[in-house]
C-alpha cells in the first residue's frame, strides 16, 4: 500500500512540474472538420467541444453505431450526466452530425461490401 501511494504521489509530483493538460482538453482523435460538409461542420464543432469533455471523440466514432434511433437515447443520457453541459440545443446538434457520421459509414459498409467480391475473385484468379 504504501508503495502505490508513493508512485501515485510521484506521479502526480511530475505532473506539477512538467504540466499536464487538463482533464476536459479537447483531444486529438477526432475528424478534420475541414473535410465535412459546410453544413455539418459546426454540428461537428459542438459534438467535439461537448463529448470530449468526458471521453476520447474515437469511442463514440470508432463504436460502429450506425442506428438513429440508438444515438438518440445515448445522447440523451449523455446530456443528463453531471458536468456535460449538453443543452437541449447541442443535443440537437450532436444528434444531426452523429446521424450524418451513421449514415456515411453505413454508405460506406454498402460500398465496401459491393467492392469486396470483386477483390476476392481477382484473388482467386491470380495464379
Amino acid at each position: 500500500m504504501k508503495r502505490w501511494f508513493h508512485g501515485l504521489s510521484s506521479a502526480l509530483f511530475s505532473c506539477a512540474l512538467v504540466g499536464c493538460p487538463a482533464p476536459t482538453a479537447p483531444r486529438g482523435d477526432g475528424l478534420d472538420s475541414a473535410q465535412l460538409p459546410p453544413d455539418v461542420r459546426g454540428d461537428y464543432e459542438v459534438f467535439a467541444q461537448r463529448c470530449s469533455k468526458c471521453h476520447t471523440l474515437a469511442r463514440p466514432l470508432n463504436s460502429g453505431i450506425t442506428e438513429d434511433e440508438f444515438w438518440t437515447l445515448y445522447v440523451a443520457r449523455m446530456r443528463r450526466m453531471p458536468g456535460s453541459g449538453i443543452s437541449p440545443e447541442d443535443e440537437t446538434r450532436i444528434l444531426r452530425f452523429l446521424k450524418f457520421f451513421s449514415a456515411e459509414q453505413r454508405k460506406g459498409k454498402k460500398d465496401k461490401s459491393e467492392i469486396e467480391p470483386t477483390e476476392k475473385a481477382v484473388a482467386r484468379r491470380k495464379p
